[in-house]
């Protein structure tokens, strides 16, 4: 475990997983998940700089990272990995077909660590499964990350939810789910036809309409957050993706707290223990 310069937030809550989406959209995506030992950036979308802002706004230090690990090769999810591998002495964790495709835009890597989509790996205590999601990149992945008996789930990017999908988010106690647009509101935007049909098809994202339908299929006793992710600024709205996804936790055992991530600034920090 790295030696911080000043007490991260997370460290008071040792073990208990520790989650924070620093930013979420277009233009820039990183996710903080810690159990009070170790921590892991999923993805660095934003510069280095932007990153540790985010951070400290969060009272979270990057010297207490202990790795990096990317879904995909698109600017919006790598754009700041190479800075903060550098910076902070950072191993990076992706599959092989990512790291090909990413390679251009990472500079140089000193530590570079292929996982195979399927397999789980650890780093220290934190368990990370890599899923495969569909989406137009070389090898997208979702995870999930588990530590003492609870795991969170992270699934953006993804054109449909496959069977997949599901069975990985199934007894997650928190969920990072994409709710990208507004089915209505894509269709009649300023967007050219064919970055519409990409944005509809089995490789683009997920509508708030889609994250509604799979939310029902697997929501159970012990789901308490879902954070609804990677919004469009320009197909959809914090309080549409609310109220189109809300009814889908409104039914059935449990008390389920629904929220938004944002693109301009980070959530709240969770706190989470596991099902009990």
């Amino acid at each position: 475990m790295k030696t911080a310069t000043f007490k991260d937030k997370a460290t008071s809550e040792a073990g208990r997983l520790i989650v924070c989406v620093l930013a979420s959209g277009s233009k820039g995506n990183v996710i903080y998940i810690s159990n009070g030992r170790s921590a892991v950036l999923v993805d660095a979308g934003l510069s280095g700089k932007e990153i540790e802002r985010r951070m400290a706004a969060a009272h979270l230090s990057p010297d207490h990272l202990d790795a990096l690990i990317v879904s995909h090769e698109h600017s919006d999810h790598i754009r700041g990995v190479g800075v903060m591998a550098r910076r902070y002495g950072l191993p990076i964790y992706m599959s092989a077909e990512t790291a090909r495709a990413a390679a251009p835009q990472l500079g140089t890597i000193n530590d570079l660590r292929h996982f195979e989509t399927g397999s789980r790996f650890w780093i220290d205590q934190l368990s990370i499964h890599p899923f495969a999601t569909s989406h137009d990149a070389a090898d997208p992945t979702g995870f999930t990350i588990g530590y003492n008996g609870c795991k969170i789930g992270i699934a953006t990017d993804l054109g449909i939810a496959t069977a997949m999908v599901k069975h990985h988010l199934k007894q997650c106690v928190l969920v990072v789910l994409e709710a990208n647009h507004d089915a209505d509101m894509l269709a009649k935007g300023p967007y050219p036809w064919y970055l519409k049909q990409r944005i509809k098809s089995r490789d683009g994202h997920l509508s708030n309409e889609d994250s509604k339908d799979l939310l029902a299929e697997i929501r159970h006793q012990g789901l308490r957050h879902v954070i609804l992710a990677h919004l469009s600024e320009i197909n959809n709205t914090p309080e549409k993706a609310f109220q189109t996804v809300r009814p889908a936790l409104d039914n059935g055992h449990g008390n389920v707290q629904l929220h938004v991530a944002y693109q301009d600034r980070c959530t709240q920090v969770f706190t989470l223990d596991g099902i009990a």
